[in-house]
């Protein structure tokens, strides 16, 4: 019998499996495709419910990692996802933190050992599709580099996926969404240059995109999923922008295809595209 279709999606922290990849698995698991979620750290190293950040006098990291994986639970819940595999890392935090250096930290982990758990779960579900970060984890987080990193090592030790996916931000997407918010007087919470640099170069060159998904059928649930993840809603500005922007900004989702063994076109809008059965002919 013919492997389920299964599209895997391997995340740093609870909370980054909605904003690039959520239309994505809201819409395969809508369409009956098999979805797993992996998330690689519990998220201690976000704001407590106090709102204290790591470093602060007080910060509980322990009650930050339940409460965050609470919200991921609702988060799967509200996207459809039908697998959740945690692999329950520490929290490295933001480049330049304290809590990089913490010998247990998800960035600190042998390649190879925190690679092999995520290649033993390939082996239990093995997804035709795969999707993480890039190689620079989208803004440079150390999680999302780390999660790059045994993405791209489990995947090629098992050859199991047929497509592998980096998810992206089109660098224009980006600029027209900074535009906006600055004209219309948006408090962004951060100077965006300050945090990314200059913001005509965050996200990635259009040109190297090979993939848009139409997700608009599932902003709302997307938007929920993201309002789920309450414990950090100060560090999710686009949850402040007004929703007609919300639509154009989560109704689409892009990736960078970097691996294609299915005889996919150079351009697709699909991410199982070359991979469905044929349809039934009567």
């Amino acid at each position: 019998m013919e492997d389920e279709l299964t599209l895997m999606a391997v995340h740093a922290h609870p909370d980054d499996e909605v904003l690039g990849t959520g239309g994505v698995l809201a819409r395969a698991a809508a369409e009956g495709i098999r979805t797993v979620l992996v998330t690689c750290t519990n998220g201690d190293a976000g704001d407590d419910s106090g709102g204290l950040k790591p470093g602060d006098e007080g910060h509980d990291a322990a009650e930050v990692a339940r409460r965050r994986l609470a919200e991921l639970h609702e988060s799967v819940q509200l996207l459809g996802i039908t697998d959740l595999e945690v692999l329950g890392y520490r929290d490295s935090g933001m480049v330049g933190w304290a809590t990089n250096e913490h010998p247990e930290a998800f960035a600190n982990v042998p390649v190879d050992a925190a690679a092999g758990r995520l290649a033993a779960l390939m082996e239990k579900y093995r997804p035709q599709v795969v999707v993480t970060y890039d190689e620079n984890g989208g803004y440079g987080h150390p999680d999302h580099i780390q999660a790059h990193r045994i993405t791209m090592a489990a995947a090629e030790s098992t050859g199991i996926p047929d497509k592998l996916y980096h998810a992206a931000m089109p660098r224009s997407g980006v600029r027209r969404m900074f535009e906006y918010a600055v004209s219309s007087g948006i408090d962004l919470g951060f100077d965006p240059e300050e945090e990314i640099g200059d913001p005509a170069e965050f996200g990635t060159p259009d040109e190297l995109i090979t993939t848009v998904v139409d997700v608009s059928p599932y902003v709302d649930r997307k938007r929920k999923a993201l309002q789920a993840h309450a414990s950090q809603g100060e560090n999710i500005f686009l949850l402040r922008l007004p929703e007609e922007i919300q639509e154009l900004v989560f109704g689409s989702e892009s990736f960078v295809r970097v691996h294609n063994r299915a005889g996919a076109p150079d351009r697709e809008d699909d991410l199982f595209t070359a991979l469905r059965p044929p349809t039934a002919r009567s």
